[in-house]
Parts: C-alpha cells; sequence; structure tokens
C-alpha cells in the first residue's frame, strides 16, 4: 500500500523539490550550453552536465520519493545512474575522436596535428 502524496512530510516534499529543481537547472544550463557555444568541441563538453549531474540530483529526488511513499528502500535507480555515469564520458571522447579525424582528414588548421612538432637541441 502507498502513501497519499498529500500525506508527506514537509521534509520530504521540500528535498525532494529541490533536487528536482537542481537537476533541471543543471540539465538546463546544459541545453543552453549545447545551443550557445560556438564550435562542435566546445559544444560537446555541456550536454555533460545534464548527465551526470542533473541525473544525479534527478535519481536521488526519485529515490527519496519513492522509498517514502512505498516505505521501503527503492534503489533500482542507482543502475540508471550508474550506467549514465559510465556511458556519458565514453560517448563524448568517441565522438570527440570521430570528429578530430573527420577535421584532419579534411585538412582543417583549427585543430592540432596527429603529429605535433618535436623541439630538438
Amino acid at each position: 500500500m502507498t502513501m497519499p502524496v498529500s500525506d508527506l512530510p514537509l521534509w520530504v516534499v521540500i528535498a525532494v523539490s529541490t533536487f528536482l529543481l537542481l537537476g533541471s537547472g543543471l540539465t538546463l544550463l546544459g541545453a543552453i550550453g549545447l545551443l550557445r557555444l560556438p564550435t562542435f568541441y566546445q559544444r560537446i563538453h555541456a550536454p555533460t552536465l545534464g548527465t551526470s549531474w542533473g541525473t544525479g540530483a534527478i535519481m536521488l529526488a526519485s529515490i527519496l520519493y519513492f522509498s517514502i511513499v512505498g516505505s521501503r528502500a527503492v534503489l533500482h535507480e542507482i543502475l540508471i545512474g550508474v550506467f549514465v555515469t559510465l556511458t556519458t564520458p565514453v560517448t563524448l571522447i568517441l565522438l570527440a575522436r570521430a570528429a578530430l579525424h573527420r577535421d584532419r582528414t579534411e585538412g582543417n588548421t583549427s585543430v592540432p596535428s596527429a603529429n605535433p612538432p618535436q623541439d630538438q637541441p
């Protein structure tokens, strides 16, 4: 049997609301950065803020809310957080390397070369 939402203690409502607002704000900040930053290499970093810290805050809100309402510990959201935290950096690296390879192949001079010049004594 679940507890009606209107019977939740005030501290739970405040904590869940705070985590949801924090997670939503970080996700919005990442989306704005994705739109506003000028180059692909700068743009690729902004959404990771929303997917890592934003997901974490929303996940904490979900764990807290459903643990209190359901009167049992709800921890399966942690798996979602772990998978998002593990896959986001890997995806970022793969996208950046693919773009860097493409830019080097096309001869774009704004990216570093594959073999930087070595200083010789």
